[in-house]
């Protein structure tokens, strides 16, 4: 299969730059795969879309303010970008820096109020791994000192960072958040509630691998970035309740997906635990838990878009975005969002 197949033509304008207000007054497009009809709604519709016994199931992940500004010690000024990827250790971290070409291994690094960090290593994609000092409070520090990091399709200023953030985040470590998340408000949730839709949480730490492009001319040669994640014995029984009962596993956003999907055993039992996932989803791939799922629409050639069109079908979901161009819905993450039921 080819990943120009999953091309798409997307006018600048459409790309959403801010955040609507109220969150979940974004439009929601509901594409039936029974029906293969595409309809038009707000977020705020969405309970009549959900019946009583369905499961939501949310990514709780938090970003971290992972954009640092900093400067080579004793350069007198020349100026580094560090952006956080990965906690590895105590205060230990994989991360990007740019210009990046003459931080070697040994550099010490400067970043404001005093705090300073070394270059441990150098890893294959030219990642630095830096160590923080050990007895340094680091995350009371990055609170303070660190940015929110957006998209790099975003290029508007950010006035109130938990806007980039979901209602219900919890466990910092992403470095982006589960978009689908962002249409959620109090009041949406209550009402859900009250309907008789249950919700489970789960976590995903989103990596900076989630903006990567497909680079491979043919969908089977790209090879998936991994990203930590834990998923609860409590919400594994609950999953099977649901299914025991008739109702639907909906999965908001694809990196519930990517965790669910990746926990399943090879008879077919969905598992608890922790540790990283590198699960590639794509046509003729066969769900085993996810029954439906609620998602933003996804750059052109991603490996979102992918796992998209292998839950909808290629055909139904490139004419989904063709018709979201036409109408003029909003894109990416602070964009509209979708329903596939």
């Amino acid at each position: 299969m080819l990943v120009s197949d999953f091309d798409y033509d997307l006018p600048q304008e459409l790309i959403a730059q801010t955040p609507l207000e109220p969150r979940d007054h974004s439009r929601l497009l509901v594409l039936d795969r029974a029906t293969k009809s595409l309809a038009d709604h707000h977020f705020f519709e969405l309970p009549k879309f959900l019946r009583p016994g369905d499961l939501l199931i949310f990514n709780d992940t938090k970003v971290i303010p992972a954009r640092l500004a900093a400067q080579k010690a004793g350069s007198q000024g020349a100026k580094l970008e560090v952006f956080l990827l990965k906690e590895l250790g105590l205060n230990q971290w994989e991360c990007l820096m740019r210009p990046g070409k003459r931080v070697r291994v040994g550099t010490k690094i400067e970043f404001a109020s005093g705090l300073t960090a070394e270059v441990l290593t150098i890893d294959e994609a030219g990642n630095r791994i830096i160590q923080f000092p050990l007895d340094c409070n680091f995350r009371a520090w990055l609170a303070l000192h660190g940015e929110t990091p957006l998209p790099p399709y975003i290029t508007a200023k950010l006035h109130d960072p938990e806007r980039y953030q979901t209602i219900y985040a919890k466990h910092e470590g992403s470095v982006a958040v589960p978009t689908a998340g962002l249409h959620f408000t109090p009041e949406l949730l209550e009402k859900l509630q009250h309907q008789g839709v249950k919700t489970g949480f789960l976590t995903l730490q989103v990596g900076l691998g989630t903006f990567r492009p497909v680079k491979t001319e043919l969908l089977e040669e790209h090879v998936m970035h991994t990203e930590s994640f834990v998923l609860s014995e409590a919400l594994i029984e609950e999953i099977r309740q649901i299914k025991a009962s008739g109702g639907r596993v909906i999965a908001v956003g694809t990196t519930v997906v990517r965790v669910l999907e990746s926990q399943v055993d090879a008879e077919g039992n969905l598992k608890a635990g922790s540790g990283e996932t590198a699960i590639f989803i794509y046509p003729g791939y066969q769900f085993k838990v996810v029954d439906a799922l609620i998602t933003n629409f996804h750059l052109p050639k991603s490996t979102l878009l992918m796992l998209v069109s292998a839950l909808a079908g290629c055909e139904i979901t490139l004419a989904a975005y063709q018709h979201a161009v036409k109408t003029k819905y909003r894109f990416f993450s602070f964009g509209d969002a979708v329903f596939i039921k």
